[in-house]
């Protein structure tokens, strides 16, 4: 990916940063998310929880929100920063939404929260066979 020795310190330090405003107070477990659009530009999301479990949203969906809301029409790479070990990757929703935004090369690192780098796949190791709509309708 070109720029990859750049891009993932700049998504790095802008998940590790937005992770601190998550709102996880039932579960305790913040998160971090940063995207990078095809025009360069970084999104941040972090998680929120609500007290109904399913209205809570994760962080990679709230970034990948806030780039479309801002006009981004693809995303090239995400950090998603979380206290777990082994390290979290993004939920199935999150996956499928990451690839309706990106392409199978889009790469997904996972960190933690002193910015250590702990995995980086690219989405199609993480989400083989996605949905997509084919021409004439789903798949």
């Amino acid at each position: 990916m070109k720029g990859a020795t750049v891009v993932p310190v700049r998504l790095l330090a802008a998940a590790r940063k937005v992770r601190r405003h998550a709102h996880a107070p039932y579960s305790k477990f913040f998160v971090g998310a940063a995207v990078v659009d095809e025009r360069g530009r970084v999104h941040v999301g972090c998680n929120v929880e609500n007290a109904s479990y399913g209205l809570t949203v994760c962080a990679e969906r709230n970034a990948v929100a806030a780039a479309v809301a801002a006009g981004a029409r693809s995303v090239k790479a995400i950090v998603v920063v979380t206290n777990a070990a082994p390290p979290a990757s993004p939920c199935g929703a999150c996956r499928q939404v990451l690839a309706e935004f990106g392409a199978d090369a889009l790469t997904v690192t996972l960190a933690a929260p002193t910015g250590k780098v702990l995995r980086t796949v690219r989405l199609a190791d993480l989400l083989p066979e996605r949905f997509v709509l084919a021409e004439g309708g789903a798949r």
